[in-house]
């Protein structure tokens, strides 16, 4: 009887112990989402706290701004106004360096000139190791290199920052399975996400061969 008693006390502890990570795996990413959502627009609500006494005012006033911006943006004397202010901070001694990164790095996740749009398979510290990383660079002229070398920028899971490789075209395979939006997010999380795959492109495999 002693026996049984135990057993079912360890199927009750251990169903207890699995639905508490169930919740756990619910909660978890819900509750740091909102957590830094939250960190983020206290951050920005108090940057106008002085001048905005309603909670969440600051926050809205900036946001509105920013689309008011964008939106004017696209009139031509605004376009001729931010040209001008863009051509003299690119130009500023000391400020040029800070600006002209800080630009590059947003345009290289969206607008026109986004970077992050060839995702790859490298090869890059042994045969049989790929990483997933993104064509950034596709002209090493610059490194005195031919045209069978390319940039891949690999991203760090769970970190903002990454390492630039440059390597041979034959050691770099084109992923066409599934959406640079989908490898980016695969990379980031450690390969924990799960992605839609969509059919490749015709005649991909064969450049990827030819590459």
């Amino acid at each position: 009887m002693a026996t049984i008693k135990y057993k079912k006390e360890d199927r009750l502890v251990g169903k207890l112990f699995r639905y508490f990570l169930q919740g756990l795996i619910i909660l978890a990413p819900i509750t740091i989402t909102i957590y830094i959502l939250y960190q983020l627009f206290n951050w920005v609500d108090n940057l106008l706290r002085p001048v905005m006494v309603v909670p969440g005012l600051g926050f809205l006033t900036i946001i509105l701004f920013i689309l008011f911006i964008g939106w004017i943006s696209s009139s031509l004397i605004m376009e001729a106004v931010i040209s001008f202010f863009d051509h003299w901070l690119e130009r500023t001694p000391g400020i040029k360096l800070l600006y002209t990164s800080i630009k590059d790095f947003f345009r290289a996740f969206a607008g026109d000139k986004k970077k992050f749009t060839k995702p790859v398979l490298a090869n890059i510290f042994d045969r049989d190791i790929w990483i997933v990383g993104f064509i950034t660079d596709e002209e090493m002229a610059k490194f005195n290199m031919g045209a069978d070398m390319v940039g891949v920028y690999v991203p760090q899971a769970y970190n903002f920052a990454g390492q630039l490789y440059i390597l041979p075209r034959n050691r770099v395979q084109l992923i066409d399975a599934i959406t640079p939006g989908d490898a980016m997010k695969y990379t980031v999380t450690g390969g924990v996400v799960e992605m839609e795959q969509h059919p490749p492109a015709s005649g991909s495999a064969q450049e990827n061969r030819e590459s």
